[in-house]
């Protein structure tokens, strides 16, 4: 029988009764008892139509569990909307629920005595919440993602709904055509369908190991996710009988594929804050610097929303993210030894896997790439002396210089850009949006979505100690650390100051002499309240800085 570590504990033995009683009340029956005990944390909410079909897919995985000899036990844990919540004081939530995610799966885990889980996660903290929940636990585990969903007949989405209403404010559309495409471009079941924060976390762990071969691209609605979810049942029992476990597979060699299939993708900087919270959940020595080592000899290769033209469920139809993986491992790009969630190695995984027909055009050659190396880009400099995260794809440029104009609110900076009060040169500063400040760190498509709509993407930049949405692309940087709330340098710039982006050097600076820093520092005093009660309070309280992933503990 495969591996009983945990369950026995609770079920073996006449001093047991107590506990065996009550499982026989939630359905068990004496063969149960003999089995290995496999969770399932399932992320399914009607709250979102990245999740709205989970819970159906968890029930799948349960079928497949007890058909391979297992006990699946399903349970819930929580998930919001960063789509729903954009721009509004309940996007402080966001980057809380992947702690709360992480936390409830270890929770109901080690309480119950589960041997294995399977945890399946849709909206985007949901998959390193899962994942930073399995790695604590270090029992055999698999991720499954929920899928993508599909663009809509005329190729519109979520963020070109965002898109849109910059077009709006600037006075390009009227409202009735911008309602139009709100009404056309979501429907679910499923996660965004660009290279967002979703589909990027998703094809990370894939790279990671943690998820079976294929599963990342797949759609919601599709056989594929379905025998995806029927497959789980006898690989987690596989993982039972060999006693593979997490620790076994994210190793510091993983987690490089996972980077540089990120890069490959024109992923979301969202991966540096999560790759670095899933590493430390495992103790793997992750830094901010690695992604600018792998970055270096990493080449762009997909031409993917939000910069480029393809969507995922696109990519799916021509082979997903195997045929990417295969070129960089044949390239010397991927570890090829690392063990995945199969058991078996990426190499032995990606052996008989076929590349891309020449007809498509999604994903280039390694030979043309869309750009020469990573379109993520950690920058240091006086203004974020701990580093900062740029996405630059160089459709930009790769260099910015302008005069900055401050704002110490989302709500504030996203204003000043609807009112036009932006103009080409300016250095947009939106800031105490970070970790601490915010709190919870809030992502910044609005206001980036409404610099692309008024036509401003090439002609500003945008800095922040905030986080940015997968959907983003244009000159942003991110991240910068320390954070405002901290007193960092991003706290001290005034309106006027010269700022320079530089993504060839890396180097983020404010042409302001150190003297002239420390003056504005004496002076300068803490604008923000912290909340004094709730989740928020406890998250303000136990939070790192975002360089270290924004950790918890």
């Amino acid at each position: 029988m495969a591996n009983r570590k945990y369950s026995k504990h609770l079920v073996d033995g006449p001093l047991q009764a107590a506990s065996r009683s009550m499982l026989r009340g939630a359905g068990f029956t004496s063969e149960d008892f003999k089995k290995p005990f496999v969770g399932i944390a399932s992320t399914g909410a009607k709250v979102t139509p990245c999740n709205m079909h989970i819970n159906d897919l968890a029930n799948i995985v349960e079928d497949s569990i007890s058909d391979a000899g297992g006990k699946g036990v399903l349970f819930n844990t929580i998930t919001v909307s960063d789509g729903i919540s954009m721009g509004t004081q309940g996007m402080k939530y966001s980057l809380v629920s992947r702690e709360v995610i992480a936390d409830s799966i270890e929770t109901v885990v080690a309480c119950l005595g589960y041997d294995g889980v399977i945890a399946i996660g849709g909206c985007d903290k949901n998959m390193p919440g899962c994942i930073i929940g399995l790695a604590r636990l270090d029992r055999p585990s698999i991720f499954i993602y929920g899928g993508s969903i599909r663009p809509s007949e005329k190729n519109t989405d979520y963020v070109t709904v965002c898109e849109k209403v910059g077009e709006f404010a600037k006075g390009d559309i009227s409202e009735q055509e911008l309602i139009e495409i709100e009404t056309i471009s979501v429907k679910g079941p499923g996660s965004c369908g660009g290279m967002y924060t979703a589909n990027t976390m998703a094809s990370a762990i894939e790279a990671l190991g943690m998820s079976l071969p294929g599963s990342s691209s797949q759609d919601a609605l599709s056989n594929n996710k379905l025998n995806d979810c029927k497959a789980s049942g006898e690989a987690v029992m596989h993982l039972l009988e060999k006693d593979i476990k997490p620790s076994d597979i994210m190793t510091k060699e993983a987690f490089e594929n996972a980077i540089t299939v990120v890069i490959a993708l024109g992923g979301s900087t969202n991966a540096v804050l999560h790759l670095l919270a899933m590493a430390h959940a495992i103790g793997v020595d992750l830094h901010l610097d690695d992604f600018s080592r792998i970055g270096k000899k990493t080449p762009v290769l997909a031409d993917l929303k939000p910069f480029g033209s393809y969507f995922m469920s696109q990519l799916n139809a021509q082979g997903g993210i195997e045929p990417v993986m295969k070129m960089l491992l044949e390239q010397g790009l991927l570890h090829g030894d690392c063990l995945t969630v199969t058991g078996k190695t990426v190499k032995e995984n990606l052996q008989n896997i076929d590349g891309y027909t020449k007809e498509q055009s999604i994903i280039m050659g390694l030979d043309e790439p869309i750009k020469n190396n990573s379109h993520l880009r950690i920058l240091y400099g006086n203004l974020s002396p701990e580093g900062a995260v740029a996405k630059i794809t160089g459709k930009e440029g790769t260099s910015f210089s302008g005069m900055a104009k401050v704002y110490n609110s989302e709500e504030e900076g996203l204003k000043a850009i609807l009112d036009k009060l932006i103009k080409p040169g300016d250095v947009i500063i939106i800031r105490y949006e970070g970790p601490k400040g915010g709190p919870g760190m809030r992502e910044m498509l609005k206001p980036t979505s409404a610099i692309m709509g008024q036509g401003l993407g090439d002609k500003v930049a945008f800095l922040t100690d905030g986080r940015f949405s997968g959907g983003t692309h244009g000159f942003v940087v991110g991240h910068i650390t320390p954070e405002a709330f901290d007193g960092g340098p991003l706290a001290l710039v005034e309106d006027g100051d010269h700022i320079t982006i530089d993504a060839d050097t890396d180097l983020l600076t404010i042409d302001v002499s150190d003297e002239d820093l420390a003056k504005r520092k004496a002076k300068w005093i803490n604008p923000i309240v912290p909340p004094k009660k709730g989740v928020l309070a406890k998250y303000a309280k136990s939070v790192k800085s975002a360089s270290l992933g924004a950790i918890t503990d």
